[in-house]
């Protein structure tokens, strides 16, 4: 097995008494899409911020590209780092695009070579507001390439990339919501980096450009990016992530793609039924579906009725012969697989969005 291009392992970050990462561990590798995924709260933007040496962590090892991160890695006291500061936001950009984040650190800064390497899109949007797309996209560019023509060939590539081309003298204040996502996505990887390390990138946006950034990810990957990928949205997830890691309180609780995920639940098949007519009989109805084998839970919510079972051999034959023994109505039978939300909840007892 190759080396991953980031390892992670037993990391740990305590707030005084909260622990916040306990003993998490993550591998990633060579251009795969993976998704990190849990509750708020969970420990997920921790993890990325350790990782990126943004933030000191307690115990653990962290190695991109096989090199160590530590826990000092950075030094923007250093006169040789990459630094800029934006007044309004109190926000400092060191290397990896901008974090808010203490400026009084001190430590060791992480070679230009790997840091070069990687590319950081935060979740809050982390650009000059009075700055034009095109000269937040050169500033945070200039971060990681310090040649003039080749930065220039890279803006442009990065203003086409997230189709920003009409709006490219527009100051970043005068652009809606989706906009100014994508701006962001463009300060993050418009220096070409082999990590990338996308945060809640489609919060808030309307359905259009929230389209047009998922479209642009499945560019990166196809591109050879590596790239970590947190949200709240399950069925992003499912649709882009090679691998996906599930978090709570602060640890890797499970891992795996979407079918080895599936396969660590009980629920392996759902059915949706609409009775017509059940009236005073829906209690029996009830005990009775659940004799049926397999079945794990009945749950009734008006005339439908979901039920759910562990075995996905010849369930729905099986209830179909039930309801023609009892001869009775109804208006629509289907179906599902378990869904990424039902693979979290059973896994971590709670929805996503907990």
């Amino acid at each position: 097995m190759s080396t991953p291009v980031l390892s992670v392992k037993n990391l740990v970050k305590r707030y005084k008494e909260k622990i916040a990462l306990d003993h998490f561990n993550l591998d990633v590798a060579k251009g795969e899409v993976l998704g990190l995924l849990g509750p708020n709260g969970c420990g997920k933007t921790t993890a990325i911020n350790c990782i990126l040496s943004l933030l000191k962590y307690d115990k653990g090892e962290i190695r991109i590209f096989d090199e160590p991160m530590r826990p000092d890695a950075f030094a923007i006291n250093n006169p040789d780092a990459s630094v800029g500061v934006c007044c309004s936001h109190k926000v400092v950009a060191v290397g990896f695009n901008t974090l808010c984040y203490d400026a009084k650190r001190r430590g060791i800064k992480p070679s230009a070579r790997i840091k070069r390497k990687i590319g950081l899109v935060p979740q809050e949007v982390s650009v000059y507001y009075d700055f034009t797309v095109k000269q937040n996209i050169d500033y945070f560019c200039g971060l990681y390439i310090d040649n003039g023509a080749e930065r220039k060939k890279l803006v442009k590539e990065a203003i086409d990339f997230v189709g920003l081309n009409n709006y490219e003298s527009y100051k970043a204040k005068k652009l809606s919501g989706g906009l100014l996502r994508r701006l962001n996505i463009a300060c993050g990887i418009a220096h070409k980096p082999e990590l990338i390390f996308l945060d809640e990138p489609t919060v808030a946006v309307d359905v259009q450009s929230r389209n047009f950034i998922l479209s642009g990810i499945r560019k990166l990957a196809q591109n050879g990016s590596t790239i970590v990928y947190t949200t709240h949205y399950l069925e992003e997830a499912e649709q882009l992530c090679d691998r996906m890691v599930i978090m709570d309180n602060g640890r890797d609780i499970a891992n795996g793609t979407f079918d080895e995920l599936k396969d660590r639940i009980r629920t392996s098949e759902k059915v949706v039924v609409e009775f017509v007519g059940l009236h005073d009989t829906a209690d029996s109805i009830m005990e009775a579906l659940n004799t049926i084998p397999h079945v794990t839970g009945v749950v009734q919510n008006g005339s439908e009725w979901l039920i759910t079972f562990e075995n996905s051999i010849n369930n729905l034959n099986e209830l179909i012969l039930f309801i023609n023994k009892r001869q009775l109505a109804y208006r629509k039978l289907y179906s599902e697989r378990p869904s990424l939300s039902d693979i979290f909840l059973e896994l971590t007892g709670k929805e996503l969005r907990d």
